[in-house]
């Protein structure tokens, strides 16, 4: 193997890093020889946490992504795992869309300089008025829906990230990102179950973020929650209910 003399800091991020090894060593990002790329990534981010960069989590939580598919990857399967999704085609998926975005910055760059000259309009600061919302509903009920998601989804979770303790750091998810994650569901579904929030990849940290995300919308008007019988789950909607 050559020896790695890649600088982390000339990188955007994990994704940026990946993709240059995928290119360097010519393979294809939905079929990546998951083994070699990982000693490889690992041995680019080794004395990452000497290197003092802002994003220095990030890699970490890449690397313990990889050693977790290379697991998966490594051992045996039985016949109910056959028919199993390939544990690379998420991670192929995030590269794919990188590199689409990372092309079209390119050829944005190109154009930076033929409107350079170019004067645009301010865009317009629109006012939305807060509505009111008169029905109110226990918190204690949103914690215990809350928890019996939990509950069952640590029966079913993968190894969290913080299993890699002697590569990753601890996890820290943003409240703020989550706020911004529900907000996208909720601009193509104007009403989603509660549940479905959470995925089934969800680490807790995720998890208990996604859940102070939807008190804290409830907290300011943002969101609605309504108990449904027939799901026997809380419906969540940014429209006010009648009556």
């Amino acid at each position: 193997m050559d020896k790695i003399l890649y600088k982390l800091d000339t990188f955007e991020g994990p994704l940026d890093l990946l993709l240059t090894l995928i290119q360097k060593n010519k393979v294809s990002i939905y079929d990546i020889p998951i083994v070699e790329i990982t000693a490889q990534y690992l041995e680019a981010i080794d004395g990452i946490e000497e290197a003092n960069l802002d994003n220095t989590s990030e890699f970490l939580v890449m690397a313990s992504n990889l050693l977790y598919i290379k697991s998966k990857m490594l051992l045996p399967k039985n016949e109910e795992e056959e028919d199993e999704e390939d544990p690379r085609e998420e991670l192929a998926r995030r590269l794919a869309e990188y590199q689409q975005f990372k092309e079209a910055s390119k050829e944005l760059r190109k154009s930076e300089f033929t409107t350079k000259e170019m004067v645009f309009r301010e865009p317009e600061k629109i006012k939305f008025p807060m509505p009111e919302y008169d029905i109110k509903h226990d918190t204690k009920e949103l914690i215990d829906a809350f928890n019996n998601i939990f509950q069952r989804r640590l029966r079913k979770a993968k190894p969290e990230k913080r299993a890699f303790s002697k590569i990753v750091g601890r996890e820290k998810v943003s409240v703020d990102d989550m706020v911004e994650k529900i907000c996208k569901v909720l601009k193509h579904n104007k009403r989603v179950q509660f549940e479905s929030l959470f995925k089934a990849d969800d680490s807790r940290p995720e998890m208990i973020a996604t859940f102070l995300a939807v008190l804290e919308m409830i907290k300011l008007n943002k969101l609605y929650a309504d108990y449904d019988e027939k799901s026997d789950d809380f419906i969540l909607t940014t429209e006010k209910k009648n009556g």
